[in-house]
């Protein structure tokens, strides 16, 4: 265990030191690159990904001796892998006895094992990669990044958080107090870090890992151990992750029952019973308002943190840019086919149009521009491809058949040429008015955008702010030239709890968030309770018992 940690206390280090500064720092690179993973990596892995095809996927925990699951890629391919399956009584009463050990370790141990584990899951993000694109239907490369080197640098996040936490509570201590002429009271303490207990961690389709890692590793760096209940679409990278925690841990000398894993089917989900169930004390859930609603009310007195949904807006007031704006916008309406959490999905533009560094453009231009963009990026069939993805879910594909009737169509979704055998969906684009609040206001997840005519400035950008503190929202944008309007979107959004980005252009996107630097979503608005990552994401999932006793004269 010692070796562990010594082995990586410089990554731990520098990982607290960014989230102190927030600047750019990276543990895992995140290009595909052999020169950095190795030159065979990328096809040895792949042939990994395909020898766990079609087969029992072995994991050495506690089962009722079945078998669950059966994911089927978004690109067409049958995975056919099946899990064990457990249930709640038997994974709980698993982890309660695992973690006799792994809470009485300190925090340095523990950091040394999860640090370890990504290290070695840092060496597969090949497979990891595969895993991730074939489940969540994210473009190979956008898996690779997104599943492999950003999700590993949030979970380092999360453990960097917590040792700082736990770093500021003293071990033992010597406590005297003066008592004029009399010898002072002496007391020795002693302050025990007790963790709250079983975690649960319910992970999505789209974002496996990213999304679950950050509660995952949150909790075992503080005590606890994690049962993962993936999404039934989206099992095989969590398993992978949880196969490898479980042999670190042995390695180390804990009970692997530290770390399990959860799988179910849609037709017999598990979800509900380990929420409901009286042992579990923590609960980190990504997924649909409706059904985190559910988590919520249901929990009881359990920690409940979540991710949920919102409806992200960017408000156009000018731009020194117009083909700068347009083609970011329409970057950022095409990647991974708006499948991801940050996504736009509302374009607030005044209907007599904005001031550009190309003249006056009328609301219909700049709509058209960003059209125009969106069809310039996806107009080579390969490269339409790379940055769309497949859609994961058949419900997305209903959803945007259902958004036609909604608005004037600028843009229409289609598929995309070449991708035989998948889901895929270009972006729709709308146009609609400001008071067409039913079209609009409601989360349309997947590639459907608006661009709403409104009355001036001012009231695009207090819509903006106003459905992000009613409905929710994880991003915003501004295009502004008036720093006048700078400083008030700054306020508004602010005031709604939703991070702001103005006047992007070029190669960084509303849709990106940065480990270490970035706080994905604030915990602000019903996007989500749960800031990724923050001090308040892990302090309340331990707590401290102490003890104290007079020092002998």
């Amino acid at each position: 265990m010692a070796a562990f940690f010594d082995k990586h206390k410089a990554t731990l280090d520098k990982a607290v030191e960014t989230i102190h500064g927030r600047g750019y720092w990276s543990a895992y690179p995140e290009m595909p690159s052999g020169k950095i993973y190795g030159e065979t990596a990328k096809a040895d892995q792949e042939d990994a990904f395909k020898a766990l095809l079609g087969k029992p996927f072995e994991l050495d925990q506690p089962t009722t001796g079945d078998r669950v699951g059966h994911e089927v890629s978004p690109f067409g391919l049958d995975l056919a892998v099946t899990y064990p399956a457990t249930t709640p009584d038997l994974a709980v009463a698993a982890a309660r006895e695992a973690m006799k050990g792994w809470s009485s370790a300190s925090a340095d141990a523990r950091a040394g094992v999860l640090l370890e584990l990504l290290s070695r899951i840092n060496a597969q993000s090949f497979l990891f990669a595969n895993a991730v694109m074939h489940t969540s239907g994210q473009a190979f490369v956008m898996a690779f990044q997104a599943g492999g080197p950003h999700a590993q640098d949030r979970a380092l996040e999360a453990v960097a958080y917590a040792y700082d936490e736990m770093s500021r509570i003293p071990g033992q201590v010597r406590w005297e107090k003066p008592q004029g002429p009399k010898d002072p009271l002496v007391l020795d303490k002693v302050f025990r870090i007790v963790p709250r207990g079983p975690a649960l961690v319910i992970g999505c389709a789209t974002f496996p890992t990213w999304n679950s890692y950050p509660g995952l590793f949150a909790s075992l760096a503080t005590g606890n151990p994690v049962i993962v209940k993936p999404h039934p679409g989206a099992i095989l990278p969590l398993a992978i992750t949880v196969k490898m925690g479980r042999e670190v841990l042995s390695e180390a000398g804990f009970d692997p029952n530290v770390l399990q894993l959860a799988a179910d089917t849609v037709e017999a989900p598990l979800t509900k019973d380990f929420v409901t169930h009286p042992d579990i004390a923590i609960i980190d859930f990504t997924g649909s308002p409706a059904f985190g609603k559910w988590v919520r009310e249901n929990a009881g007195d359990k920690l409940v943190y979540t991710e949920e949904a919102g409806v992200n807006s960017i408000v156009v007031t000018g731009t020194d840019s117009l083909r700068g704006m347009a083609g970011n916008i329409g970057f950022s309406l095409s990647l991974y086919s708006g499948q991801m959490c940050t996504a736009p999905q509302n374009i607030y533009v005044p209907r007599g149009g904005i001031e550009t560094d190309e003249g006056h453009k009328s609301f219909d231009e700049v709509a058209a521009a960003i059209a125009t963009a969106v069809d310039k990026l996806l107009g080579d069939p390969a490269r339409a491809a790379g940055v769309l993805g497949a859609i994961q879910s058949q419900a997305t594909l209903e959803r945007i058949d259902a958004a036609r009737g909604l608005g004037k169509i600028l843009r229409d979704s289609t598929g995309v040429e070449g991708m035989d055998g998948a889901r895929s969906a270009s972006p729709l684009i709308l146009a609609v008015d400001a008071k067409d609040e039913d079209a609009y206001l409601e989360e349309r997840f997947g590639p459907i955008s608006f661009i709403i005519a409104t009355d001036d400035a001012d009231e695009a950008i207090a819509r903006a702010a106003a459905s992000a503190k009613s409905r929710g929202a994880i991003t915003a944008a501004l295009y502004a030239t008036d720093e006048t309007l700078v400083d008030k979107a700054a306020d508004a959004f602010a005031d709604a709890g939703v991070a702001l980005s103005v006047n992007l252009t070029g190669g960084i996107f509303v849709n990106q968030s940065a480990a270490y630097s970035d706080y994905h979503v604030t915990g602000a608005n019903p996007a989500g309770n749960a800031c990724l990552c923050d001090s308040a994401f892990v302090a309340n999932r331990f707590r401290v018992a102490a003890m104290r006793r007079p020092v002998a004269a």
